[in-house]
């Protein structure tokens, strides 16, 4: 598990396919790999990532055809650079939101502008992922928690603030930019609760109960 808050931008050194999937070696800059071991997770552009090996200035990690049908990483060169974030400890300040780095799939960047020191950008979700994206809601995108200032149909806004944009990737977002994206996992698990699926008799969570207690 993951919290969202980038701890540094790395680089893809080799991306080589590999018997049908793909090879990866990221360099890690400034985050401190002393802690991190073989088969240690590290979400890179909010991809959880195993590391199978640890080669001095990063790591290497092997990427799946489901991962790579889900995410950005077949469009990865050398030279690219990405979020990084170590998987949270127990001690870990939870500073952004519970992120999984299991990418719900692909978004694109629909436009910029400044706004006074920020910038504010509007993107473009899956429509099967629309639904979970809410006005003050949480949504990683590239591996960043950030919270959605406007939603309209399958399309968002959000306000990125110097700081963010400084210290991740998304100072080089441009029109039609791909990015993963991954929805508030408690907006899944709410939904498939009020699908009803299992649910025991009698339990009452409906979707009038969750209205009169606040969940609107």
């Amino acid at each position: 598990m993951f919290t969202g808050i980038i701890e540094a931008v790395g680089e893809v050194v080799e991306a080589t396919p590999k018997s049908g999937d793909l090879s990866l070696r990221i360099r890690t800059g400034k985050l401190d790999l002393t802690d991190v071991a073989l088969g240690d997770s590290i979400a890179t552009n909010g991809v959880c990532l195993t590391v199978v090996d640890l080669p001095g200035d990063g790591f290497r990690a092997d990427v799946s055809r489901e991962s790579l049908s889900l995410t950005t990483i077949g469009q990865w060169r050398p030279g690219q650079a990405v979020n990084l974030e170590k998987a949270l400890l127990p001690t870990t300040r939870l500073g952004g939101h519970i992120v999984s780095g299991h990418v719900d799939g692909l978004g694109e960047v629909i436009s910029r502008h400044r706004d006074a020191r920020s910038e504010r950008f509007r993107l473009r979700a899956p429509d099967d992922l629309a639904r979970y994206i809410a006005h003050k809601g949480s949504i990683t995108v590239d591996g960043t928690s950030l919270t959605v200032n406007r939603v309209e149909g399958a399309e968002f806004e959000l306000n990125i603030v110097p700081h963010t944009l400084a210290e991740t990737i998304m100072g080089s977002y441009r029109a039609g930019s791909a990015v993963n994206l991954e929805v508030d996992v408690l907006a899944r698990y709410l939904e498939r609760l009020l699908q009803g699926a299992e649910q025991p008799q009698g339990s009452g969570l409906t979707e009038e109960f969750l209205a009169e207690n606040g969940f609107r």
